[in-house]
C-alpha cells in the first residue's frame, strides 16, 4: 500500500472527526445527553489518533543511521499501537465510566438534564449530521483501501496489510458509524420513552466497541511490531526468482522480514557448483539480487550467502545462548 493513500484516508478522517468532536461537545453542554459526551470523547480521541498515524508516516521516512541502519520504518507500527492505546483507554474506558456513572444518577432519580432541556432535539440533528460526515470519511478510507485489496476480504486485508494506516482508519471509521448509531439510538428511545436507561445503555455500548475495536487493533499491530514476514505470494514470487537464477542450484534457506510497510529484509542460503569461481559467484548473487527485486520491489535490503549443497549435510547443533546478567 503506497502511504500517500493512507496518508489521505488518515487527513479525511481528521478533518471529519474534528468537525464532528466540536458539535457532539456543543450538543452536551445544552443537553446533558451521556451518550453525546461518549461520542464527543470518541472524535476527540479519533482525532488524536490520526494525527499519531501521520506524526507516525512523517518519522518514519528519516534517513538510516548508524544506530538505526534499517531505518525507521517501524515507526509507523509504533504509533499504531498507541493509537489502539489511546482508543481502548481514552475511547473505551472512560465512555464505560460515564455509562457507570450516569446509571448511578439514573438509579438515585436525580433529573435527566436531556428529558429537561428545551434543547431535546439538538443530539438528534448533531447524531445525523455526524453520520453523514463520517460515512464520507469511510467512503474515502474503503475507496483507498479497495485500490490495493485485490481480491482479498476485508478480514484477510485488514489482518494481513504490512501498512497500519488503512486498516486504522477502516476499523476507527467503522466504529466511529457504529457509535454514532448507538448514540442515536439511545438518545431517541430515551426522548421517545422517557426511560434514561436507554441514554446509558448506547454510552455502554458505545465504550464495549470501542474496546473491542482496540483490542483487535492492538493484536494485529503487535504482529507487526514483532516482525512479519512477506505475504506467501510474494514468498513465492522471491524464491521463484533465486531458483530460476542461472548458477543457483537450489534455495537452502530463505527468510524475510518486514522492516517497514514498503522496506522488506531478504536473507537466504542458496546453494552454488563447487568448482564455480569466486567471480562467477558474485554474478550469480548479483543476479539473484536482481530478479527479486524485479518481483518484489519493496525488498530493500537482500543478503544472499552461498552455499555447497550437500544434501546429506547435518548442521552442527547451535550453542545454548549465554546467560542473562544475573541469573543462576
Amino acid at each position: 500500500m503506497s502511504a500517500h493513500g493512507g496518508n489521505r484516508a488518515v487527513v479525511a478522517a481528521l478533518l471529519a472527526n474534528l468537525g464532528i468532536a466540536i458539535t457532539k461537545f456543543a450538543a452536551w453542554l445544552v443537553t446533558g445527553a451521556t451518550s453525546m459526551l461518549a461520542e464527543a470523547i470518541h472524535s476527540v480521541a479519533d482525532s488524536g489518533n490520526q494525527g499519531l498515524l501521520l506524526l507516525g508516516a512523517k518519522r518514519s521516512q528519516r534517513e538510516a543511521t548508524e544506530e538505526h541502519p534499517f531505518g525507521f520504518g517501524r515507526e509507523r507500527y509504533i504509533y499504531s499501537f498507541i493509537v489502539a492505546i489511546v482508543l481502548f483507554s481514552i475511547g473505551g474506558l472512560f465512555a464505560l465510566y460515564e455509562a457507570y456513572h450516569k446509571y448511578h444518577e439514573v438509579v438515585e432519580g436525580k433529573p435527566d438534564e436531556l428529558l429537561e432541556s428545551r434543547w431535546w432535539w439538538l443530539p438528534l440533528v448533531v447524531l445525523s449530521a455526524a453520520i453523514v460526515m463520517e460515512s464520507f470519511s469511510f467512503r474515502t478510507a474503503i475507496s483507498e483501501s479497495n485500490k490495493v485489496r485485490g481480491d482479498k476480504s476485508w478480514v484477510q486485508f485488514i489482518r494481513g496489510s504490512k501498512a497500519p494506516e488503512l486498516p486504522v482508519v477502516l476499523l476507527e471509521d467503522l466504529a466511529a458509524l457504529l457509535g454514532l448509531v448507538f448514540a442515536l439510538a439511545g438518545v431517541g428511545l430515551t426522548l421517545l420513552t422517557e426511560n434514561a436507561y436507554f441514554d446509558v445503555m448506547g454510552a455502554a455500548a458505545i465504550g464495549t466497541l470501542l474496546v473491542v475495536v482496540a483490542i483487535t487493533l492492538a493484536v494485529e499491530t503487535k504482529s507487526l511490531l514483532i516482525g512479519e514476514s512477506a505475504s506467501k505470494a510474494a514468498i513465492e514470487r522471491m524464491r521463484t526468482a533465486l531458483e530460476e537464477t542461472p548458477g543457483v542450484r537450489r534455495v537452502i534457506h530463505f527468510k524475510t522480514l518486514h522492516l517497514g510497510p514498503e522496506e522488506l529484509l531478504v536473507a537466504a542460503k542458496i546453494g552454488v557448483d563447487h568448482d564455480n569461481t569466486a567471480d562467477s559467484v558474485a554474478h550469480t548473487i548479483d543476479e539473484a539480487e536482481r530478479r527479486v527485486r524485479a518481483v518484489e520491489p519493496v525488498a530493500q535490503a537482500i543478503y544472499l550467502e552461498p552455499d555447497i549443497y550437500r544434501p546429506d549435510y547435518v548442521p552442527e547443533p547451535r550453542p545454548a545462548p549465554p546467560s542473562s546478567p544475573g541469573a543462576h
